[in-house]
């Protein structure tokens, strides 16, 4: 029978070769985790975008057109106006003087073609009968034809006046809102120069004018034609009307294009020195104040066609270097490969993606930087029309409103209060 001392050797030199029999094992981490989404498929409308200028569809200045002192105003700046609505008054005592001499003038070249008819009827009769000159006659035929003539002369010294004297009275030439006076009341006006009194401004509708290169000329020009035989437009006809192409308008503050309107002319030809062509965009502009005002920058919106099944993904997923443009995609062994892609527009948050994804093509779209080709990742699916903008921002207002709705006190997550020991 082993004594103590033996049997203790013999567990110990057990329990060593056990210990030796467990080799060092490399356990590898974890793949790590990534979120992917297939492309949203869906048509997509393609655009070319511009920048221009607001301008009124209608703008007149409003001057003085005879000299005299300015008696009064009335209107109120910044108002609306309707076309031949009063606004100044100059002094008309001046021009009042001369409609009545011009009017006595035509009196009295009146009664002189009186006298000149009369005296030349009697001269005729009296040659008639014998007992008048022939030269009497003619006398007072080159009589009348003179006072005729001076009877149109004084006429129109009358109808002058008469212009005149309504000038005084300063009415608006157009509809539309009317500026704030520039000259004050009491003033010499319109004495060296038909001196500028105020403005009006008709906005509704709104113009807007906008550049076009030559190489989206040939785009537009191939849009213009179709859209004529698509409306049964003549092109061969010299008074031929525009097409109705849609425009679309967004202002600095604004997202998106908001206003809706339509291409409404195009100069005759390019301008040499920018290569450019100058368009027009037309804009209903109601209300008061209007939506869009004369002079501001905006951003200009031109359907040119719609592409069927086009693939969409979230910008966040698209990356940038050297190489080009790319997206990581997962593929059926959960291996992330690089590809290559030609980006597009954006819409509501996702690109367009024009060459270099499939359909069946899992993009990552969260943990992009844990995404290195030739790995391999644990991924999670998730849609990718919930990474909108649009989508996005609906889930953030939820959760929001969800924080406000939740009660402050007494619920499961209110800090406890600690419990005082007796």
């Amino acid at each position: 029978m082993p004594n103590k001392t033996s049997l203790f050797w013999m567990l110990l030199s057990a329990f060593l070769l056990a210990g030796c029999e467990q080799a060092n094992q490399y356990a590898p981490p974890p793949a790590p985790k990534v979120t992917v989404a297939l492309p949203q498929i869906q048509e997509v409308t393609d655009y070319l975008e511009f920048t221009g200028t607001t301008a009124a569809s209608e703008w007149a200045e409003v001057r003085a057109r005879v000299s005299g002192i300015l008696l009064s105003q009335h209107f109120e700046p910044g108002t609306w106006v309707a076309q031949g609505d009063l606004l100044f008054s100059i002094d008309p005592a001046e021009y009042q003087a001369d409609l009545q001499a011009a009017e006595a003038e035509l009196a009295a070249a009146q009664a002189q073609f009186n006298r000149a008819k009369i005296e030349h009827a009697r001269a005729l009769k009296l040659f008639k009968e014998k007992a008048g000159a022939e030269a009497e006659v003619v006398k007072w035929r080159v009589e009348r034809e003179v006072a005729s003539a001076q009877i149109l002369r004084a006429q129109a010294k009358v109808d002058r006046a008469q212009l005149n004297l309504g000038y005084t009275q300063v009415s608006a030439p157009i509809e539309g809102r009317v500026g704030r006076e520039q000259v004050e009341i009491g003033n010499l006006v319109g004495e060296s120069e038909a001196t500028v009194l105020t403005e009006v401004t008709d906005s509704d509708p709104m113009y807007v004018y906008f550049n076009l290169n030559e190489r989206d000329l040939l785009r537009v020009m191939d849009l213009y034609r179709a859209k004529q035989r698509e409306q049964g437009i003549d092109a061969e006809r010299s008074n031929m009307r525009e097409p109705d192409i849609p425009l679309y308008l967004g202002l600095a503050n604004e997202e998106g294009y908001p206003h809706q309107g339509r291409y409404d002319f195009a100069e005759s030809g390019v301008e040499a020195d920018t290569g450019t062509l100058q368009l027009r965009g037309l804009f209903q502009n109601p209300g008061n104040p209007p939506p869009l005002l004369p002079g501001l920058f905006a951003r200009v919106r031109m359907p040119l066609g719609t592409r069927p099944d086009m693939p969409l993904v979230s910008e966040r997923a698209i990356g940038n270097d050297q190489l080009g443009t790319y997206l990581l995609v997962v593929n059926a062994d959960n291996v992330v490969e690089r590809r290559t892609v030609k980006t597009g527009q954006r819409i509501d948050g996702l690109i367009v993606i024009e060459q270099g994804l499939q359909p069946q093509d899992r993009v990552i779209v969260k943990g992009v930087q844990r995404g290195r080709p030739g790995r391999t990742v644990d991924p999670e699916q998730v849609e990718m029309a919930s990474l909108t903008t649009s989508a996005m921002q609906a889930a953030a207002e939820q959760a929001e409103a969800a924080a406000r709705a939740k009660p402050s006190g007494g619920g499961a997550d209110a800090p406890q209060q600690p419990v005082q020991e007796q």
